[in-house]
């Protein structure tokens, strides 16, 4: 962790210890996002607070360099919630994938086992329309575009064995 600057107060180290890496891990999904919700407006607030000083201080000394210096609290502060705002992103992402690949897993699993998924009932439904058995393929539609290819390729081969019989 970032080295701490003098100055935070019990909550701003509250938040700060929560977001050690021991603390993160036992963290599901929804409680990340609120922690996540919580060091990025304490962020916020050092971010916006060290711009608004900085920029009444540029006012005051007319130049940037001579304001820089004074507002190196500010900046720490900002630099450690922002250190912090990056463990807890990670860690999010990380139960994020955690958490979608065990949705698909079970999606899977629901529909291997139990047939309720939704192309199991799909091919229930064509089995019972249909005459053909539920293993074979599904008959493929075939629009005007479809038909007239098909047409033009059997017209070419009987060209083709036309100009065959023709020579030999």
């Amino acid at each position: 962790m970032a080295p701490r600057p003098q100055g935070m107060s019990d909550a701003e180290l509250m938040i700060l210890r929560e977001t050690e890496p021991a603390e993160l891990a036992p963290l599901d999904e929804d409680a990340l996002l609120d922690l996540f919700a919580r060091v990025r407006r304490a962020r916020n607030k050092h971010v916006g607070q060290y711009r608004r000083g900085a920029s009444a201080r540029v006012e005051a000394a007319q130049a940037r360099g001579a304001a820089y210096s004074r507002g190196q609290r500010s900046r720490d502060k900002a630099e450690v919630f922002e250190a912090a705002l990056a463990r807890v992103s990670t860690a999010l992402a990380k139960a994020a994938r955690r958490s979608a690949a065990d949705l698909k897993a079970e999606r899977l699993a629901a529909a291997r086992s139990d047939g309720s998924g939704p192309a199991r009932a799909t091919a229930a439904v064509r089995a019972k329309d249909s005459p053909a058995p539920a293993t074979a393929e599904r008959a493929t539609s075939r629009s005007p575009a479809r038909k007239k290819r098909d047409a033009s390729s059997l017209a070419q081969g009987a060209r083709r064995q036309a100009r065959r019989d023709a020579r030999g």
